[in-house]
């Protein structure tokens, strides 16, 4: 989070806190002992919250960091930890193999999303859990791995049904406020990188100061947001049990 936040509570800097702390809480509260699956796992960030438990990760293993060097890409990646590497929709391991499967960020990257849920439900136990987090609304990342801009309540409510589960927990990250505040955060990158105005840092830091006000209404309304989540959040955070 950055300095100049400060003057504005960090409204727009909560997205990846926000679902970090709910990642946690959920995975630290899982019995020692039981096994998980981090699907489409990437870099592993979130195994330091599975050390208690048996932990195993997939992923595709084809981003490479520049991607086709379009939209935001990482710049470099490492899938030197992965121990599965397979399509997500295709995973080499018998039916309900997991007590728990994790799937954090994943979806917008899949071409076929629905088939990957209908495949983590077959590897779930009976009784398992699906922890699952995706954006609402999301930039252009990691191309030309992305095919999903995001994904509405209603689409969890009868994909994940229809594969087999039942969620136990659907929240929101942020809402429309957080979400505006994220995106106006970008200004200053976005004018350097998408513009023909190369902008020296006195023109940055003057945007960052113009940018102030208007992010401190924000964060006011924030405050005191009574369910603009219904319209647009920065994600969905979802615990869903196999039945």
């Amino acid at each position: 989070m950055t300095i100049l936040g400060r003057l504005y509570g960090h409204c727009g800097e909560k997205n990846k806190p926000n679902r970090d702390d709910w990642l946690k809480t959920q995975l630290t509260a899982i019995p020692a002992g039981g096994k998980i699956l981090d699907a489409g796992a990437g870099e592993r960030s979130n195994k330091r919250f599975c050390k208690h438990l048996q932990y195993l990760s997939q992923d595709f293993g084809q981003y490479d960091g520049s991607g086709n060097e379009m939209g935001l890409q990482a710049g470099k990646w490492d899938y030197s930890g992965i121990d599965i590497v397979s399509d997500i929709a295709s995973i080499p391991v018998l039916n309900e193999s997991f007590d728990v499967v994790l799937c954090s960020e994943v979806f917008e990257h899949l071409p076929n999303p629905i088939a990957a849920m209908k495949e983590l439900a077959r590897i779930t136990r009976g009784g398992g859990i699906l922890l699952l987090t995706a954006p609402v609304c999301s930039l252009t990342h990691h191309a030309p791995f992305y095919f999903y801009n995001g994904f509405s309540r209603y689409f969890y409510e009868k994909f994940l049904n229809e594969a087999g589960f039942q969620i136990e927990e659907l929240s929101f990250n942020g809402h429309w406020f957080e979400y505006v505040a994220q995106e106006l955060l970008r200004l200053p990158f976005m004018v350097e990188r998408y513009t023909s105005m190369h902008c020296a840092k006195v023109g940055i830091l003057i945007m960052r100061i113009c940018l102030a006000p208007l992010l401190t209404f924000l964060n006011l309304c924030s405050h005191r947001n009574t369910g603009s989540a219904e319209l647009l959040s920065c994600g969905i955070h979802i615990r869903a049990v196999k039945i």
